[in-house]
């Protein structure tokens, strides 16, 4: 087994697969078709849903999904909003993957391979920043929101959805982000919102929602068995799944979301 979750060289087939095996037909696939397979966070489309809401998008906002994974919170903004959205991911895997879900629901979205820590991007370019469970397989996190602030506008909102230490007691293996503790590099609620706000963002909404993610991530292991979901190309899944839910459960992570804004200077 990889340490490294996010490199199987079969993500693509395994879709395919799961698709087929749903009875969707790909020539004639909708962008909400895919909801149940491509949000690759906890709490799902629900919690995307919730921040994109707070992030006030429109059809004028400039969007980067920086650690898009296959795509999921990309294409949902631009299938819901039609405003222009760019998706960047350190997997080229999963930039492929993306690319082709895209093509398949003809959603004209720019995918990058790049690391989130230094953007190939100009400065100012973007109103919306998303960062959803990326900074947990981040050691320099100062460079993430360093990284972030550096490519919104004047008074662009950083939105936020993550997992943090909790407790302090050790985590069970494999867990989403990681199959063994060196990948993963949490830090605790107050450390994570300090390093935002030292990289020059104010926080404007800040929010623990570990009870209420850790009631979802229940229900999700309680459903039948379906094609579609994060199990048709996530290696142990399952596993993953229930470590990260007793976590969740007894306090050794916290699940954060947050919308941090550039203010605008004088």
């Amino acid at each position: 087994m990889s340490a490294n979750p996010y490199r199987t060289g079969t993500v693509r087939n395994d879709i395919e697969q799961a698709l087929v095996a749903a009875g969707k037909q790909t020539e004639k696939l909708e962008a909400a078709e895919l909801a149940m397979l491509e949000d690759y966070h906890t709490g799902g489309r629900l919690v995307t849903a919730q921040l994109v809401e707070l992030a006030g998008i429109d059809r004028s906002t400039k969007v980067l999904d920086a650690g898009t994974g296959i795509g999921g919170t990309a294409r949902y903004i631009a299938d819901r909003f039609g405003c222009e959205v760019t998706a960047v991911d350190l997997s080229e895997e999963y930039c492929e993957t993306a690319r082709w879900l895209d093509d398949l629901v003809d959603l004209p979205i720019v995918v990058q391979q790049a690391d989130v820590t230094a953007l190939p991007f100009d400065d100012e370019s973007y109103d919306v920043v998303f960062s959803q469970h990326v900074q947990m397989n981040v050691a320099d996190k100062a460079a993430l929101y360093r990284e972030a602030v550096r490519v919104l506008k004047p008074g662009g909102r950083l939105a936020l959805w993550d997992l943090t230490a909790g407790d302090g007691r050790e985590l069970d293996y494999p867990l989403p982000w990681a199959n063994v503790p060196e990948f993963s590099h949490l830090t605790t609620p107050d450390k994570l919102r300090q390093l935002i706000e030292d990289a020059g963002l104010t926080v404007d909404h800040w929010q623990d929602l570990t009870a209420n993610v850790g009631g979802m991530m229940r229900t999700i292991q309680s459903l039948p068995p379906s094609p579609l979901g994060l199990h048709a190309f996530v290696p142990d899944f399952r596993a993953r799944v229930k470590n990260l839910t007793e976590a969740l459960a007894d306090g050794r992570l916290r699940a954060i979301q947050a919308v941090a804004k550039r203010e605008i200077s004088d």
